[in-house]
């Protein structure tokens, strides 16, 4: 009778692991700066990282402020509720932008398809003009992403600690 209670208890522990939250292969602590035309944060942070979605935490006085968790096919922030990437980007950034830039951007992947790619020693630059859509200056250098959009106002700063 006890085998069949811990086996039984054994399987609903694995059973509520596998509903929990998802584990990230990647954390890193980060200063970070995301600034539109609607809201600015800038402090330090962290960003979780599995191969499915991206997590972003910035804290301000130990206070969890903004939350921002990106997934392949929708954004969440704390601010607001999930919605697509594209909606995401029409309300928070640029219509004009594609649907997966945040998440290369806290990936550190280029934008774009690699449109104008330049390679330096550690890490790479692309500089994006579309005619009064955007004016993107784009770096992902050692443990450093800065992404920075003129026309726009946006600023986006991961320097991993």
């Amino acid at each position: 009778m006890n085998r069949k209670i811990i086996i039984a208890l054994m399987g609903l522990t694995l059973f509520f692991a596998a509903c929990g939250a998802p584990q990230y292969k990647k954390e890193n602590s980060a200063l970070i700066v995301f600034k539109t035309p609607t809201f600015k944060y800038a402090d330090m942070g962290f960003v979780y990282e599995n191969n499915t979605e991206i997590k972003v935490e910035i804290y301000g006085s130990g206070q969890a402020l903004m939350s921002l968790i990106i997934k392949q096919d929708t954004v969440c922030m704390s601010l607001f509720s999930c919605m697509s990437g594209k909606a995401f980007n029409e309300k928070v950034l640029s219509e004009a932008y594609p649907e997966e830039i945040l998440q290369n951007i806290f990936r550190g992947n280029p934008i774009y398809n690699s449109l104008h790619l330049k390679k330096v020693r550690n890490g790479f630059t692309q500089k994006i003009i579309s005619q009064n859509k955007y004016n993107i200056e784009y770096t992902v250098l050692n443990n450093g992403i800065v992404f920075r959009d003129t026309i726009n106002h946006i600023l986006i700063k991961v320097k991993k600690q």
